[in-house]
């Protein structure tokens, strides 16, 4: 079976019965292009699930919707049983694709803003993180590198007790020598019983961390297992999985 070495560290958390997050008939358009279709789709709580699809699947379309950075067309999704406001806000922590923090200011300065912004951040677990990624405090963060930034973004998000961890691209801008700390970091620091949503393209690198995967293809959710029963039943890894399925839907489209 080609089904990569999991890893001992896997998350232990465990699941509640009622589901963290639940979209009923959930669509989004842009003018008179439909990007998400009758999307209907339950989050349970104390996974780490995989968000997968190619560009322009919907993916980020979703993601913005969880954070209420947009409004659906129509359809509902409920978070923690409750419809998206201050409430989901204050539970969802998020890591966009692209940085976004002021870089004029140094490391300090955003762990200060964090910590007065949220309050569920904690500023002990921030300043272990950074030691750990040898990043200081009196560091500027327009004199970081890509990498780095992104670093501390991830240092930023996970260090708040939050309910839904959400992850865009969180290893696109780390070498691969850092990919498996930051992974590690992932795992190691989320809250009890919380879940993380993680979308990326480099699937081989983060599927031995995942206990469920959903696949979403032009707008549609095509796939939602658990990780294993997937690998089991087709004896193969989730990236070639992937890579197959998305070439039956090319084909398929042609």
């Amino acid at each position: 079976m080609k089904n990569p070495t999991k890893n001992s560290i896997k998350s232990p958390h465990k699941t509640a019965q009622a589901p963290l997050v639940v979209c009923k008939n959930l669509s989004k358009s842009f003018e008179r292009q439909e990007v998400l279709r009758n999307i209907n789709l339950e989050i349970p709580r104390g996974k780490i699930i995989g968000l997968l699809g190619q560009n322009g699947a919907g993916k980020s379309t979703f993601i913005k919707l969880l954070n209420d950075l947009l409004t659906p067309t129509s359809g509902s999704i409920l978070i923690n049983g409750s419809p998206i406001g201050p409430e989901s806000k204050r539970i969802i922590t998020y890591l966009p694709e692209r940085t976004y923090l002021d870089k004029t200011l140094l490391i300090r300065d955003a762990l200060q803003y964090f910590s007065e912004f949220y309050d569920n951040f904690n500023v002990d677990k921030a300043e272990k993180l950074l030691q750990e990624l040898n990043l200081a405090e009196d560091m500027q963060i327009n004199k970081m590198s890509k990498g780095m930034q992104e670093k501390l973004q991830l240092i930023l998000v996970m260090s708040r007790d939050a309910e839904l961890y959400i992850l865009d691209e969180p290893l696109g801008g780390v070498d691969p020598a850092t990919r498996d700390y930051i992974l590690n970091t992932i795992l190691t620091n989320f809250k009890e019983g919380a879940s993380v949503l993680i979308s990326t393209h480099l699937i081989a690198d983060i599927e031995r961390i995942l206990d469920e995967v959903i696949f979403i293809d032009h707008g549609e959710i095509i796939l939602t297992e658990s990780a294993d029963s997937l690998r089991a039943k087709h004896d193969a890894s989730i990236d070639e999985i992937f890579r197959q399925t998305f070439k039956n839907q090319t084909h398929a489209s042609l």
